[in-house]
């Protein structure tokens, strides 16, 4: 099998800013934290991808540590993270905001 190439598109990057923020200000030290256990999740599709939930047009993989969902669509060799998206939203703004991320 050919390895698998991650792309993390340009709102998914601000998603994971935006993240790293909220914990940061939460205490010292968490947002890097978030951002390491995010992108170890990410990095997981390379092996894993493709045998997640489909959500909206999109595989959706839980976070194991944090309530995000890391939403992404594979294609041949390619995985494009679309969005990472905080569970814990409104159900219908996460809905909108996917719908913006499919266009981009």
């Amino acid at each position: 099998m050919a390895s698998m190439i991650i792309e993390i598109r340009e709102q998914a990057r601000e998603d994971l800013q935006l993240g790293f923020r909220f914990y940061e200000e939460q205490s010292p030290e968490l947002g890097r934290y978030f951002l390491e256990c995010l992108f170890a999740d990410i990095d997981s599709l390379a092996k894993f991808a493709g045998i997640h939930e489909t959500v909206d047009g999109f595989q959706r993989l839980l976070s194991k540590r944090f309530p995000f969902a890391i939403y992404y669509t594979v294609t041949n060799e390619h995985i494009r993270v679309s969005a990472v998206l905080d569970c814990r939203r409104d159900p219908y703004w996460i809905q909108r905001r996917l719908r913006r991320a499919d266009g981009s």
